[in-house]
């Protein structure tokens, strides 16, 4: 899931968690020291289930978890100046065209979350409110 949240909101709540650690508050909570089990497939449809623990299984990821990696990877780089954030570089076209395909299979909500997350990046980085 993509956070568009702003850099403050982070801030406040990184704070707000740091001081209930503090008080001691997730101290002894239930499955405290215990991996966590990530294999709730509850948000999948349920025809695709096996299939995808069939690839996951095999070390692979599905298309759209592939290309959530990359919108991330690409706006985290735009976020850091390690790429160029001009709306004709090939980054920016890449994460264009991976969101394009993310609404065409029907991720409209996870492609707009991202694209507001690229557009936050680019106002941070040019200083723009």
């Amino acid at each position: 899931m993509l956070l568009t949240a702003s850099p403050g909101l982070y801030a406040i709540a990184e704070r707000k968690i740091a001081e209930a650690i503090a008080r001691g508050e997730f101290d002894n909570l239930p499955g405290a020291g215990k991996p966590l089990e990530l294999d709730d497939d509850a948000l999948v449809p349920e025809e695709l289930r096996v299939a995808n623990r069939i690839l996951r299984n095999a070390g692979f990821v599905p298309p759209q978890i592939g290309q959530l990696v990359q919108i991330n990877q690409l706006i985290a780089s735009i976020e850091c100046r390690e790429i160029d954030a001009d709306e004709n570089s090939p980054g920016a076209r890449r994460l264009r065209a991976l969101l394009i395909q993310l609404e065409l299979s029907g991720r409209q909500a996870t492609s707009h979350g991202a694209w507001m997350r690229y557009q936050d990046a680019l106002a941070l980085r040019f200083g723009r409110p």
